[in-house]
């Protein structure tokens, strides 16, 4: 390294300015700390902090390996021609290419203050960019180009962004998992609540968020209420039911949904290619019958219970791509891009993110690898559906005029009893991204948003 090494690099190096020491406050007890360079956590908004939830953003355990972006105390910061190196309080020193920090200058002139988009023309910037000068400070790195632009970059960004190595960890998110006893306590909120205020709002999507699904309370029994109601959250999604929804069992639209029958727990739209976010009920009445419970299942814990039960039906339920269609209609006939199996991983952590389930809308099954695929899948969806129905599992609750509920179609499963009477039903579909939008922008740091991007 010392002969890659710059010659104001090395006038770094001699003079030691990478690293002045800056201590902190002293602490309450009297003791002295050790000097630092640090940046303190932005704290968390009272709308979240009221719910017990953390921040959407920092949906992880807090565990040794969140260190602070604090300089090491041993090592020195350098740069060659090529990157530079900033070793930080954990033992991690991040390798920053000169290419990538010019690219993620945070100036005015390079990301645009109220778009947040980059301004940058990424292919102006020269493949032997070089700096001509580093400046640490308290806050962070200052870099002066050899063009005699600067860019500035906080410590906490740039630990938050470190790309080698990265020094985030595999956490377990945030949700409580839930089964049939979360009806002595299922979690709810007040329509004039969420209608007052989005402190209200932000009360309602961390619900949804923690638990897969929430309960409102005191909705006027109309389908106009019910629309502003969750118009609170995001743009309702238009399909092909149409966008806000107000129907009975006539077959409207051929689907089973438009029935008084009894429908297994499942998720809907499992035919479009991203399926839909939330989903909403309201019943606006029901007479001259009974039946038609609702019924919850929270996908995650199923998940977890078969990971743990059949390892092997876990991995073929996650391996195992199923086509679905919506064809009921003389006018539609829809299917996704691809067949997506039943456990969806995300690509990067590996978490399961997405459920897909409903046996109701498969296609005609023959791509097979083999004729073992074939029984294994069988017995994959046997396993599953024991798990799903098992006691303990199902929440059954009859909805009632004026209390509304919403769940998260990517991890809670659905169904009902099959009913007699009239039933009148009304609601709709929420996109995922305009949820999550939602949820991050009311539940987080407006700073520490805007440091993630």
């Amino acid at each position: 390294m010392a002969s890659a090494t710059s010659r104001l690099g090395a006038r770094l190096l001699r003079g030691r300015l990478c690293r002045p020491c800056i201590p902190l406050a002293r602490p309450a007890n009297g003791s002295t700390a050790a000097s630092r360079w640090y940046s303190k956590a932005s704290g968390v908004p009272s709308e979240l902090a009221e719910t017990g939830i953390i921040s959407p953003l920092k949906t992880y355990n807090v565990t040794k390996a969140d260190a602070k972006p604090v300089l090491s105390d041993h090592h020195e910061m350098s740069f060659d021609d090529k990157k530079v190196l900033i070793p930080w309080e954990e033992g991690k020193t991040s390798h920053f290419q000169h290419i990538w920090l010019r690219d993620h200058c945070q100036c005015s002139e390079c990301r645009h203050p109220e778009t947040k988009q980059r301004l940058l023309n990424t292919f102006s910037i020269p493949k032997s960019v070089m700096p001509e000068a580093l400046t640490p400070s308290e806050e962070g790195l200052t870099i002066k180009w050899k063009n005699g632009h600067e860019s500035s970059f906080s410590w906490r960004w740039l630990h938050l962004h470190s790309y080698s190595p990265r020094l985030e960890r595999y956490f377990s998110p945030q949700f409580q998992l839930w089964g049939s006893e979360i009806r002595e306590s299922p979690p709810e909120v007040e329509y004039e609540s969420v209608m007052a205020s989005d402190k209200g709002v932000a009360q309602w999507v961390a619900k949804i968020y923690k638990y897969g699904f929430c309960y409102v309370n005191g909705i006027p029994v109309t389908p106009e209420a019910t629309e502003k109601l969750i118009e609170r959250i995001a743009f309702i999604r238009p399909t092909h039911y149409g966008g806000f929804w107000d129907f009975t069992a006539d077959l409207s639209k051929k689907d089973t949904a438009y029935t008084n029958l009894a429908l297994g727990v499942h998720t809907d739209t499992t035919y479009f290619s991203e399926p839909a976010g939330l989903q909403m009920f309201h019943l606006l009445e029901h007479h001259s019958g009974s039946g038609g419970e609702s019924i919850l299942v929270d996908g995650f814990r199923a998940a977890k219970l078969l990971r743990e039960e059949d390892p092997k039906a876990y991995k073929t339920l996650s391996n195992v791509r199923i086509p679905a269609h919506a064809s009921g209609n003389e006018d539609s006939s829809i299917q996704p891009y691809a067949p997506f199996p039943v456990l969806n991983h995300h690509p990067v952590n590996g978490e399961l993110y997405q459920i897909r389930w409903n046996n109701d809308d498969r296609g005609t099954m023959d791509r097979w690898d083999d004729l073992d695929e074939v029984e294994n899948f069988y017995e994959a969806i046997r396993v599953w559906n024991s798990i799903l129905t098992r006691e303990g599992t199902e929440y059954l609750e009859q909805l009632k005029p004026g209390r509304a509920v919403i769940f998260d179609n990517w991890r809670v499963l659905h169904g009902r009893t099959k009913f007699t009477g009239v039933r009148r039903m009304c609601g709709a579909y929420i996109n995922m991204d305009d949820y999550k939008s939602r949820l991050r922008t009311l539940c987080s740091n407006r700073k520490d948003l805007l440091r993630s991007l």
